[in-house]
């Protein structure tokens, strides 16, 4: 187990006293933000603040070279090459950008089929739903078993000649389960299918290796891994990189403009039209050096013994039905619940009166939580720095729920 107090002494908010009480269980909606990372961030806009790659004068050669440094740190991060990694506004943003690119470089015909799961994020699903639509393309997905896992028998039926992309979120935000990523990539590989990995809610919760993955693309988002708001990374093997065409189209990811077309720059520089978010970049590059620092094994045990500690606890109280992976070795720290009589709103809500930060809705999982049988969930996830006395203050809030609706 880390020591969550020491860790603490790292986030500001934690020390803030209008917060001493808080037990923040919200990480999978956006984790907090180290100082070091806010520091970092704030450096940038008071010592150096200048656009990249433009200026010869040391303001603007200071910022390009820290943005080609945070470049790098990601890119050791999840092992990559730096040349791999696309900066972009966050993981809704890397998925749109990439279905665009692969749209205009050709890769769907009329009647191909696209596959993807039933527990993906909207942020996936949604931009499949309108490639489906614009492309005539069949989108298929792979339905979830009750033990709350994919049907990974049904995806090797699912993924054929006719697949020219599998996309699969690599950690459920609803159930929290953690997918067999490397999986899915080999069957798309093997028929000659691209495979994209969102790793949204893995990135930083446990080790997101793409060389071990094997995945073609992996997006995620910067603000659910200590990180600042407003910046992601879209990952691509350099090969296909090279090969596609961009998703957007501006100032700063061209070769020559003339009157009548375009030349693009060298990948990455071409997948990053326009001005891009350098102080979030360099935020995100510090962010990754901070949890390389804790290690993110040691992250993900921390979490899985917490989650451990939750559902043990949760199990023991009488009218409260959890509805995520209930094996804590395959849950990255997400537990949804309803409590029963209660709506998932409600419970939220008086939860937070007792400094019990929670989140209650569909999670922007819609399909997924209908297919539960439900409409929406009260869900806690945990992060490094929640404890066990922290489950102790959720257990104690969701007693103070069932007292109002006796």
């Amino acid at each position: 187990m880390l020591d969550t107090k020491t860790l603490k002494k790292d986030f500001s908010l934690f020390q803030n006293e209008e917060q001493k009480d808080l037990i923040y269980l919200d990480n999978s909606a956006t984790s907090q933000t180290p100082d070091v990372v806010a520091e970092a961030e704030t450096e940038y806009y008071r010592a150096y603040r200048a656009n990249v790659n433009r200026g010869l004068y040391p303001l603007s050669q200071r910022a390009s070279k820290a943005y080609d440094e945070a470049r790098a740190k990601v890119a050791k991060f999840i092992n990559a090459d730096d040349r791999e990694i696309i900066f972009t506004g966050g993981a809704t943003d890397s998925s749109n950008l990439l279905m665009y690119s692969l749209e205009n470089s050709g890769v769907f015909q009329e009647g191909d089929e696209i596959i993807t799961t039933m527990m993906e994020h909207h942020s996936v699903l949604v931009p499949l739903q309108e490639l489906a639509k614009r492309k005539k393309l069949r989108l298929r997905i792979i339905p979830m078993l009750a033990e709350k896992e994919l049907d990974y028998n049904e995806a090797e039926k699912f993924i054929t000649k006719k697949t020219k992309l599998v996309a699969c979120i690599g950690v459920s935000n609803v159930t929290g389960t953690i997918n067999n990523m490397k999986l899915l990539s080999d069957l798309a590989r093997k028929v000659g299918a691209y495979s994209l990995i969102d790793a949204t809610q893995a990135a930083g919760h446990i080790p997101v290796d793409v060389k071990e993955i094997g995945c073609d693309f992996l997006f995620f988002s910067g603000h659910k891994m200590c990180g600042p708001t407003g910046i992601g990374v879209l990952y691509g093997k350099k090969e296909i990189l090279d090969k596609l065409t961009p998703g957007n189209f501006g100032g700063g990811m061209v070769e020559e403009v003339f009157e009548e077309e375009a030349s693009y720059a060298l990948t990455p520089a071409k997948f990053e039209a326009g001005t891009p978010n350098i102080a979030g970049a360099i935020g995100l590059g510090v962010a990754c050096e901070y949890l390389e620092k804790i290690g993110v094994g040691n992250i993900e045990n921390h979490i899985q013994e917490v989650t451990k500690y939750a559902l043990e606890e949760l199990s023991k109280v009488d009218g409260v039905k959890i509805y995520s992976q209930t094996n804590p070795e395959k849950n990255i720290g997400v537990i949804s619940f309803l409590i029963e009589g209660a709506h998932p709103h409600d419970t939220s809500e008086i939860l937070a009166r007792f400094g019990v930060a929670t989140r209650a809705g569909h999670h922007c999982a819609q399909p997924l939580v209908k297919s539960m049988g439900v409409y929406a969930v009260t869900r806690a996830s945990m992060y490094f720095y929640n404890s066990k006395e922290d489950v102790d203050g959720l257990i104690a809030g969701i007693g103070e729920v069932k007292k109002v609706f006796e």
